[in-house]
C-alpha cells in the first residue's frame, strides 16, 4: 500500500478554533477603500486538506480509536467499537471482491438508515467501487432509471419496509437492466453469504486454483483520492435525475471540515436522523464523525421525532442534525420538555431555509448553544457555507454563515455572469475541492452547471453582506415576478413565521392575468390555533410588509409535499395551488 500523505492528527477543539476565513474575505484589501467590496470570498484554514482515500482515513482513525464506540443502532440495539466496525467493513469489502466487484464498478444501496448502509459505504470505499445511493422513496420506473443510467453491477437492498415491497420492484426491473448481475437483500441469506465469503478470504481460505486471492491491501494501494467513489442522484424536479459524481477527496474533506467547524473530537456522539442516501447523512454525518473518531448514532430507519429525542437522551448525544422541518416536529412534540437534552452542545440545521425562531429554540430549549447552519448542495459535497460556534446569535440565525475552509464563493448577475457588489442579490457560485467531478455520463448537463473556470453555478439566489456572511433569498426558479417586481419567498416566509398561530409556512408564485404572478402562502397552523384566511394574513401584514409582498391567496394545510430529505416540493405545490384555486385558465 502506498505511504499515507502527511496529514494533521485527528482534530481537537483547539485545532478547530484555528479554522478561519481571511480578513480579506470580508473587507476590501488595504489601499482600496474607495472600491466597493464585491461579493467574493475565499476561505482559509490552518489545517490542510486531507490527501487520502476514505478507506485509508477510516483505517487510520479505527486504529487510533480502536476501543471507542463507532456505531450505535438504537432500533436493534447493535453496537460496534471502531475495531469491530473496521473488521466488519473489511469482511464485507473482501466479500464484494470475491463477488467480482472491481475498482470503478458501481454498487448500489437501496435502504433506509441501518448499520448495513454504513458497512456498504465504507466497504465500497476500501475497494474503490463507486457507491450509488438509491432514494428509498423511488418506485419502479425511477429505480430502473438509476440502475440503468449508473450501470449497477450489484445492488444491496431492503427486501420490504412497511407496505413497500422492494424485492417485487427489483424483480420487475431486472429484465431491462442487463448490467445488474447480483442483488443482495439485507438480513437475507445472500447478505450472510457475502459476509461469510469475505470472512473466508480474510482467513486465507478463498484461494482458487492454487493462487491467493487479491488482498484488500493490494486493492487499496491502487486507489487515488481523486477517484470517483459516489454517485448521488439529484431530486429530479424537472426531467430525469442527474447523477452527481463525487470523489474521495470531495466528500472526505467536506465531512471533515463540516464537523471540524463545529469543534468535533473523538468524544462527540452524533445523532443522525437525516437519511444516509443523501449527503447530509453519509457525508456530514458518517464521514464527519469517523474522520474525527466520533460516534454515529442511528435513532430510527427514517425520521421519527420522538425516537430522535429519545436517542439523544439515552445515548447521551452531544450533537444532533436535522432539516428545519425535523427540528419543528421535535419542538412541537407534546412532551418535548420532558426529554433530557442536557448533553447536547452542537449540531447542524441545513437542507432548506432555517426559520429564525426554530433556530433560537434549538439554542435556548435544546441546549445546542453551538448549533450551526450549513448551506450547500449535493454537487458540492455538499457544504459551502457554515456559521461558526462563536458567531453571535444574529449571524447564526439570519445567515447561512461564511465560506468554508479551502473554498471560494462569489455572487454573480445571472444575466451577465459578473460578480455583483455586496448587498446585491445574484446567483451563488462556488469553486474548490468540493465541486463534483461531473454528472455521471452526462457531459452536457455537467457543462451547464460547471463553467470553464470550474465555478459551480447553483441556481440559488443569494446576497452577501458587508461582513462576508451570506443570505439565501431563494431559487432563481422560485423567485416570483409580480408586475415587474422581484419578490423573494424566503423574506415573506420569515415574516409570516412570526405570526403566533403559524407553525410553518411556504410561499410560492401562481399565475395571474394582470400581474403575471401572485403570491400564495401554504400555512400549517399550531395546535389549537384559530382559523386563518387571506384576510387575517393581510391584517397581520398591514403596516409591516409592503402591500405587493402580502400573499393574495392563503391555503391552510396539514402537510407540505416533501422529499425524503425534508425539502419542500414547491413545484408540486404550484401545480396543486393552480388546481385548487381554479387558475388553469
Amino acid at each position: 500500500m502506498t505511504a499515507e500523505p502527511s496529514v494533521p492528527a485527528p482534530a481537537s477543539a483547539t485545532a478547530s478554533a484555528a479554522v478561519s476565513t481571511s480578513a480579506s474575505a470580508s473587507a476590501p484589501p488595504s489601499g482600496s477603500a474607495q472600491a466597493p467590496a464585491t461579493s467574493y470570498v475565499s476561505g482559509t484554514s490552518d489545517l490542510p486538506l486531507l490527501g487520502e482515500t476514505i478507506g485509508a482515513n477510516f483505517a487510520r482513525m479505527a486504529a487510533a480509536n480502536a476501543d471507542r464506540e463507532a456505531l450505535v443502532d438504537v432500533p436493534s440495539g447493535r453496537r460496534w467499537t471502531y475495531a469491530e466496525l473496521d473488521a466488519d467493513v473489511d469482511r464485507l469489502a473482501l466479500g464484494l471482491m470475491a463477488a467480482g466487484i472491481a475498482k470503478g464498478d458501481r454498487v448500489g444501496i437501496w435502504a433506509l438508515n441501518c448499520p448495513e448502509w454504513v458497512l456498504v459505504q465504507y466497504a465500497t470505499a476500501k475497494i474503490g467501487a463507486i457507491l450509488v445511493n438509491v432514494n428509498p422513496s423511488y418506485r419502479q420506473h425511477e429505480l430502473a432509471y438509476a440502475v440503468k443510467q449508473s450501470g449497477l453491477r450489484l445492488l444491496v437492498s431492503m427486501a420490504t419496509y412497511r407496505t413497500t415491497d422492494y424485492r417485487a420492484m427489483i424483480d420487475a426491473v431486472r429484465p431491462e437492466c442487463p448490467d445488474l448481475g447480483q442483488v443482495v437483500y439485507i438480513g437475507d441469506s445472500g447478505w450472510d453469504r457475502l459476509i461469510e465469503s469475505g470472512q473466508a478470504q480474510r482467513q486465507g481460505q478463498g484461494q482458487a486454483q492454487g493462487q491467493a486471492p487479491e488482498s484488500l491491501a493490494e486493492r487499496m494501494a491502487t486507489l487515488g483520492a481523486d477517484d470517483p467513489i459516489n454517485i448521488q442522484y439529484t431530486s429530479g424536479t424537472t426531467g430525469y435525475p442527474k447523477g452527481a459524481t463525487l470523489s474521495h477527496h470531495n466528500i472526505l474533506n467536506n465531512g471533515f471540515f463540516v464537523t471540524e467547524t463545529i469543534r468535533f473530537t473523538n468524544e462527540d456522539r452524533l445523532c443522525i436522523p437525516v437519511p444516509f442516501y443523501h449527503c447530509f447523512g453519509m457525508v456530514m454525518g458518517n464521514l464527519g464523525a469517523t474522520s474525527h473518531g466520533a460516534t454515529m448514532v442511528i435513532p430510527a430507519p427514517s425520521f421519527d421525532a420522538a425516537a430522535t429525542l429519545k436517542a439523544v437522551q439515552d445515548e447521551r448525544c452531544t450533537a444532533l442534525y436535522g432539516v428545519p422541518t425535523m427540528f419543528i416536529a421535535e419542538q412541537n412534540l407534546p412532551d418535548f420538555s420532558g426529554y433530557d437534552l442536557s448533553t447536547l452542545r452542537t449540531g447542524i440545521m441545513a437542507g432548506s431555509p432555517c426559520p429564525v425562531e426554530v433556530m433560537k429554540r434549538c439554542i435556548s430549549e435544546m441546549n445546542m448553544a453551538q448549533v450551526a447552519i450549513a448551506y450547500g448542495m449535493t454537487e458540492t459535497s455538499p457544504v459551502s457555507m457554515q456559521t461558526r460556534p462563536d458567531d453571535e446569535v444574529e449571524r447564526r440565525t439570519a445567515t447561512v454563515g461564511r465560506v468554508h475552509p479551502h473554498l471560494e464563493v462569489k455572487i454573480v448577475d445571472p444575466a451577465s455572469g459578473l460578480t455583483v457588489p455586496r448587498g446585491t442579490p445574484g446567483e451563488f457560485c462556488t469553486r474548490g475541492y468540493s465541486v463534483m467531478l461531473g454528472y455521471w455520463n452526462d457531459p452536457t448537463k455537467t457543462a451547464e452547471a460547471i463553467d470553464e473556470a470550474r465555478w459551480m453555478h447553483t441556481g440559488d439566489l443569494a446576497e452577501m453582506r458587508e461582513d462576508g456572511y451570506v443570505n439565501i433569498v431563494g431559487r432563481i426558479k422560485d423567485m416570483v415576478i409580480r408586475g415587474g417586481e422581484n419578490l423573494y419567498p424566503r423574506e415573506i416566509e420569515e415574516f409570516l413565521y412570526s405570526h403566533p398561530d403559524i407553525a410553518d409556512v411556504q410561499v410560492i408564485g401562481v399565475p395571474d392575468p394582470r400581474y403575471g404572478e401572485e403570491l400564495c402562502a401554504w400555512i400549517k397552523l399550531r395546535a389549537g390555533a384559530d382559523p386563518l384566511d387571506a384576510a387575517g394574513v393581510a391584517a397581520f401584514c398591514e403596516g409591516k410588509l409592503s402591500r405587493h409582498k402580502v400573499p393574495r391567496y392563503v391555503l391552510v394545510v396539514d402537510e407540505f409535499p416533501m422529499t425524503v430529505t425534508g425539502k419542500v416540493r414547491k413545484m408540486e405545490m404550484r401545480a396543486t395551488s393552480v388546481e385548487w384555486l381554479g387558475l388553469k385558465a
